[in-house]
């Protein structure tokens, strides 16, 4: 017995020992890969900077490879880069010598339709420089083909098993009323604004009118700058591209060179002898060809030697309470901003707005550090894919608003949701609950009740007040009237192309756009507002790639991932997100966020 004891014990030791053991070398691995990729890659003379979107995520800040199972068994692993470093190495390839031109392969377009909103703009300044752009297609989809509609040359497969999607852009509204019934589940929606529709699939079985209205509007405003791109580029108008999609004209790949959307029909050799051409070589395998996250590498670096520091700030994520590192979380993004308040060596600061929105009180503990942020620095605020409500909140009151054409933005609106799962107790687990009480309405954030009438206005009169401040606050930072502001909000969510109209932005413009009109409001036109005078920093820094698998070990419940790469994914983690909250004591229920994350065919 004693041996089998020592034996037992033995082998316990042995396993502890190894996962130690294999511990420190799974991270001596991440570090020695992060050290692998910290040499900067050289570019050659005559080279061509290859832009495969396939091997590219755009987002809003570079982000630190992080090893995946995939990448630890020899697999490939695609790199996340930044807009501002997309743009700066694109602007840099524009007046690099060593460059020949631009081959971009548009396909597998990852990012969201600000961020190639604003790449397309980059590379159509990058023609500008007199360099080409050449493209390739084995497959048409719309994000992919409206970025290639800047090239010089548009080349797709001769072969007729390609798969056209280039059909125009749609939506997917989810409603989950029916199901919650059967499951016992009555959510209870409080909210202001006849367009606030976060919350709504909760509680209807098909969209209100009014959320049809503004969900169409959107719909339709971002086509119409998709084909307002196109038909610039291509000089093909915008009724004859709408009735190339609509009757289906667009089919096999003599169909896109019979409607002048593509220059040329080729097999891989063809296109190969071409590239060779434009490079001015005998053969394909003469080609320099650069990626472009080598590219990013090599020529994207901080400009520590400007006489200058301008902040970035991103605020890229959903807005929460507390200090947390994955989203925005208010109570560590107000000690951000205020340290750069405090940095006397930064005079300018870009506000990058991605954010659908979310805690009413995050978002006030940010917005009240910007305004003391604007009170001693100019700060210009930049909307990526989103500034919507909680977004919109927090940035209303900066200095000169840029918008992406397709940023989502306003859904000026607050709502609160209570969800009751007392039938499903009952009724479905078969539990009973009996509540012990010192006050009447102590139970009423329980969930195992529904709310009564008088807890109901309680929460109402909530709302009421929060969205009342929020129009102030925006009528004010925007220098308009309340009834104005009201008339316009009610949580109804624009384009910037229309946010323009109605002036809740000031101009249509990219991240580069807001930067430069930053570096000249601290320079008041002095010579320093030259780029090469600034040296643009990030806040906060993105995590490293050892933070990255921190967080991830400590990330969402295992619920959640029952409905992951579903349709149903957002709405059931929001419901599942809702209910922790609640459960963990967070009382801050009131929240301002735009109803849905709008997801776009690549």
């Amino acid at each position: 017995m004693k041996d089998f004891v020592k034996m037992v014990l033995a082998v316990i030791c042995g396993l502890f020992i190894l996962g130690i053991l294999s511990f420190f070398m799974f991270f001596g691995m991440v570090g020695s890969m992060a050290a692998a990729g910290s040499s900067k890659p050289s570019v050659p003379k005559n080279a061509v900077l290859k832009l495969d979107m396939g091997e590219i995520s755009l987002g809003e800040q570079s982000a630190e490879a992080m090893p995946t199972v995939q990448l630890l068994q020899g697999g490939g692993q695609t790199a996340t880069i930044g807009i501002w470093d997309a743009v700066s190495a694109i602007n840099a390839a524009a007046e690099d010598s060593n460059i020949q031109y631009i081959y971009l392969l548009p396909e597998n377009t990852a990012a969201g339709m600000g961020h190639i909103y604003e790449l397309r703009t980059a590379l159509e300044n990058f023609r500008k420089s007199g360099k080409a752009i050449i493209s390739y297609m084995d497959n048409v989809t719309t994000g992919g083909y409206y970025l290639a509609s800047v090239s010089d040359k548009i080349y797709l497969t001769s072969h007729d098993g390609i798969t056209s999607l280039f059909h125009g852009i749609s939506g997917q509204m989810v409603f989950l009323k029916d199901i919650l019934d059967k499951l016992g589940v009555n959510v209870q929606l409080i909210r202001h604004g006849k367009y606030k529709s976060a919350g709504e699939m909760y509680v209807r079985n098909a969209s209100s009118p009014e959320n049809m209205e503004q969900n169409q509007a959107m719909i339709s405003s971002i086509w119409n700058e998709f084909l307002r791109g196109i038909s610039v580029s291509r000089e093909i108008p915008i009724e004859e591209l709408n009735a190339l999609i609509d009757d289906l004209k667009l089919n096999f790949p003599q169909d896109f060179l019979d409607a002048k959307l593509v220059d040329g029909l080729v097999t891989k050799e063809e296109l190969k002898e071409k590239l060779a051409s434009l490079s001015v070589v005998d053969s394909f395998k003469d080609v320099k060809m650069v990626s472009f996250p080598d590219y990013v590498s090599a020529k994207v670096t901080p400009n520590t030697k400007a006489k200058q520091k301008l902040a970035v700030v991103y605020v890229d994520g959903d807005i929460v309470d507390g200090k947390g590192k994955q989203s925005v979380a208010g109570d560590r993004f107000a000690n951000v901003i205020a340290k750069v308040r405090a940095d006397s060596t930064v005079k300018a600061v870009v506000f990058r707005v991605n954010s659908p929105g979310g805690s009413v009180l995050a978002s006030e503990k940010i917005r009240s550090e910007v305004d003391q942020l604007k009170a001693v620095k100019p700060v210009i605020a930049s909307y990526g894919n989103y500034a919507a409500s909680g977004g919109y909140w927090i940035s209303s009151n900066c200095g000169h608003i840029f918008s992406d054409p397709t940023t989502l933005t306003g859904s000026i609106g607050v709502f609160s949701m209570i969800p009751d799962f007392s039938k499903t107790v009952k009724d479905i687990a078969h539990i009973t609950y009996t509540p012990v009480k010192s006050n009447k309405h102590s139970d009423m954030m329980s969930l195992m009740r529904p709310l009564d009438s008088e807890e109901t206005a309680y929460m109402q009169a909530s709302v009421e007040r929060i969205y009342d401040r929020f129009v102030s606050l925006v009528a004010e930072g925007r220098n308009l009237t309340y009834e104005f502001v009201d008339n316009v909000a009610q949580g109804r969510v624009w384009t910037g192309r229309d946010a323009l109209s109605i002036h809740l932005v000031d101009e249509i413009g990219t991240l580069e756009d807001a930067i430069h009109y930053a570096a000249e409001a601290a320079s008041e036109g002095l010579e320093e507002a030259d780029m090469k005078n600034w040296n643009v920093v990030a806040y906060p820094k993105p995590l490293t790639a050892v933070e990255q698998i921190m967080e991830m070990l400590g990330s969402k419940p295992n619920g959640e991932e029952i409905f992951a790469g579903t349709v149903l994914e957002p709405a059931a983690n929001a419901l599942l997100d809702w209910t922790k909250a609640l459960q963990d004591g967070n009382r801050s229920v009131m929240v301002a966020r735009m109803p849905y994350d709008m997801v776009w065919a690549r």
